[in-house]
């Protein structure tokens, strides 16, 4: 029976999860952005895109009821300095 009641809170859970509704775009790149600041990546660009459009990247999210797409570019590090010769 216990599995049962667990069962049901966890299917009814989910539901509600799904009946928010669409995200906004810049609400859920703003997420993404923070969750990809906390595994310490740098040097990157999230792009909101349309659909169908091509882009550079990977897709990383979908927003707007699934009408536009969020794009992750690496952008590559900026070149280092060469250290100063002593001669």
């Amino acid at each position: 029976m216990k599995f049962l009641s667990l069962f049901i809170l966890l299917i009814l859970a989910s539901a509600l999860a799904s009946a928010q509704g669409p995200k906004p775009c810049e609400v859920l790149k703003a997420e993404i952005a923070t969750k990809l600041d906390a595994h310490g990546a740098k040097n990157y660009t999230l792009n909101i895109v349309a659909k169908d459009q091509a882009a550079e990247g990977q897709v990383v999210g979908s927003c707007d009821g699934g009408t536009k797409k969020i794009m992750y570019v690496k952008a590559a590090p900026a070149p280092s300095k060469p250290a100063p010769s002593k001669n």
